[in-house]
C-alpha cells in the first residue's frame, strides 16, 4: 500500500511528519509523491494563520475529488487544523475517513489500518481522535528524515504558555511541554548515524527548555550534550523569545564550538503601545539591549527576526517607530507578516483594525528597508573566508549550491559555490566570497597558502 502524505505548515510540523512517517513505515507500508499511485493519502495541516488554512483546505479539497472518484482508499486529515476544526472538516468535507488531533498522530497506522480493512469508521471512536493537547507526543518509531539527510530538525519542546493574543497556537498545542533531554539525545545520536550534521533546534519558543522537567533553563545543557555526539558539526537555535535569552545561554552559544552564531529571536514590533497589545513582554528598551548583548558576546552572530505589521491600533507613527528600529538594529535576516485576524483570538475584537491595504504598504516598505541592508551586508562578506555546507550541485555547471552559519535552510540566502572539485552534499567546505548577487554569495574553495 502506498501512501501520499502532504506536510503543510512550519518545521515543527514537519517533525511530525516524520514520525507519523516513522510509524506508517514500521507497519510496511511505503509512500509516493505520485498522486495517481496512492492508496490512500495523509494531509498533516497548519492554521497559524489563514494562508495556512487555505492552503490546508485546498489540498483536502483536491484529495477528496480522488476519494470520492475511488482512486484512494483512505483519506485521513491530521495537525493543527485538524486539532481545531475537527467538527468542521467531518462535515463539510464526509470524504475525510478519519481527522486526528496533535496529540494522538502516533496512532496514525492503526487508524488507516482500520479504515483500510473495514471501510470507513463510525462514530467518535473511528472518525475522530482527539486528545488532551497537554498530553505527551512522539512515537517509539525511528523517524524518516525526508530534509535530504544532512540536516534535520530536532523539536525540543511542545506548546506555549506566552498567549500572545494574536496567536492559536496554545489554544492548539497546549501548555509547554519539553522533551525530556535522554530523548532528545537518543534522537540526535539516531539522526547522527543516518548521516545528519546540522541540528536545529526548533519549539514554539527554544529559550525555554527545561522549565517544566527541571526547574531551570537548561538549554546551555542540552546543547553541551548534543555537541559531544560524534558526527554532528553545526546545531542552529531557532524560536528564542527575546524576553528569555539570558546571557548563560549566549554564554554557551560562544563557548560550545558546534553551536552556531546564529540566532532566529522574533521581536514581532518595536512600538511600546503595540508590544503591549499584542501581549509580548518585551519593549524597545529590552529589545535594544538584547541585541546589544547578543552582538557583545559573539560579534559575528547572525540575528534573524520577524514582524507583524498592521497590528490593530498600530498608527502610522507606531509604524514610523518600527521603520526607525529596523534601520537602528539592522537584522541581518528579517521578515514581516501582515497581521492575520485569528478566529478566538483577543486582538481578532481588538479596534481599530487596520485596513488590509495599509498592512500592505506598510509590508512592502519595511522589506524594502530591510532588503537594502541585507545588500549591504552581503556585499561586506566580499573577501572573507566562511565555512559551509554543501546543499547540491546546478545541473550541468560546475556550481554548487551551499549554506554557511548565517543561512538556515529554507528561509535564508544561499552561497553558490564555484569549483572544477568535485563535492557530495554535506560536506563542510571553507569557501572565500568573491561577490554577492542580492541577499546570495557568490565564492570559490579557499586554499590555504603553503606557508
Amino acid at each position: 500500500m502506498k501512501i501520499l502524505f502532504v506536510s503543510l505548515g512550519c518545521d515543527k510540523n514537519l517533525v511530525d511528519s516524520e514520525e507519523m512517517l516513522g510509524t506508517l513505515r514500521a507497519k510496511g507500508f511505503d509512500f509516493t509523491d505520485d498522486e495517481a499511485q496512492a492508496d490512500a493519502a495523509v494531509v498533516n495541516t497548519c492554521c497559524f494563520i489563514m494562508d495556512a488554512q487555505k492552503e490546508s483546505i485546498d489540498h483536502i479539497l483536491a484529495l477528496a475529488e480522488r476519494r470520492t472518484e475511488g482512486s484512494l482508499k483512505a483519506l485521513i486529515v491530521t495537525g493543527c487544523m485538524a486539532q481545531r476544526y475537527k467538527d468542521e472538516i467531518l462535515k463539510e468535507i464526509p470524504e475525510v475517513d478519519a481527522v486526528i488531533g496533535t496529540t494522538e498522530e502516533a496512532k496514525i497506522a492503526e487508524v488507516l489500518l482500520e479504515i483500510l480493512e473495514g471501510g470507513k469508521p463510525e462514530g467518535e471512536g473511528g472518525r475522530l481522535l482527539i486528545g488532551d493537547e497537554n498530553a505527551r507526543t512522539g512515537t517509539e518509531a525511528e523517524r524518516v528524515v525526508t530534509t535530504g539527510g544532512y540536516y534535520s530538525y530536532l523539536k525540543i519542546a511542545e506548546g506555549c504558555d506566552k498567549h500572545c493574543t494574536y496567536c492559536v497556537i496554545p489554544s492548539i498545542r497546549g501548555a509547554y511541554r519539553s522533551v525530556p533531554m535522554e530523548e532528545l539525545v537518543r534522537q540526535a545520536e539516531s539522526l547522527a548515524e543516518k548521516g545528519v550534521r546540522e541540528l536545529i533546534l526548533v519549539a514554539q519558543e527554544t529559550t525555554l527548555y527545561g522549565t517544566d522537567l527541571y526547574g531551570k533553563k537548561a538549554l546551555p545543557e542540552l546543547l553541551l550534550k548534543l555537541s559531544a555526539i560524534d558526527g554532528i558539526e553545526w546545531i542552529r537555535l531557532m524560536y528564542c523569545y527575546p524576553e528569555e535569552i539570558t546571557r548563560e545561554i549566549a554564554e554557551a552559544m560562544r563557548d560550545i564550538p558546534k553551536v552556531l552564531h546564529y540566532i532566529d529571536m522574533p521581536v514581532q514590533h518595536a512600538a511600546d503601545s503595540i508590544l503591549t497589545r499584542m501581549g509580548r513582554r518585551t519593549d524597545r528598551r529590552e529589545l535594544t539591549e538584547k541585541v546589544a548583548m547578543l552582538r557583545e558576546l559573539m560579534p559575528d552572530i547572525c540575528i534573524r527576526t520577524t514582524l507583524i505589521t498592521g497590528f490593530p491600533g498600530e498608527k502610522e507613527e507606531d509604524h514610523r517607530e518600527l521603520m526607525e528600529f529596523v534601520e537602528e538594529m539592522r537584522f541581518d535576516r528579517l521578515g514581516v507578516f501582515t497581521y492575520s485576524k485569528e478566529e478566538g483570538t483577543p486582538a481578532a475584537k481588538m479596534s481599530p483594525q487596520v485596513p488590509a491595504r495599509v498592512k500592505k504598504k506598510r509590508q512592502k516598505e519595511l522589506m524594502l528597508l530591510q532588503q537594502r541592508i541585507a545588500f549591504d551586508a552581503a556585499k561586506d562578506m566580499e573577501g572573507r573566508v566562511v565555512e559551509a555546507i554543501v546543499e547540491g550541485k546546478i545541473v550541468g555547471e560546475d556550481v554548487y549550491i551551499g549554506r554557511t552559519y548565517k543561512d538556515a535552510p529554507g528561509v535564508d540566502g544561499v552561497l553558490f559555490i564555484e569549483t572544477g572539485r568535485e563535492l557530495l552534499t554535506g560536506d563542510l567546505v571553507r569557501v572565500q566570497v568573491t561577490g554577492s548577487r542580492e541577499y546570495d554569495l557568490i565564492g570559490g574553495i579557499y586554499y590555504e597558502s603553503a606557508e
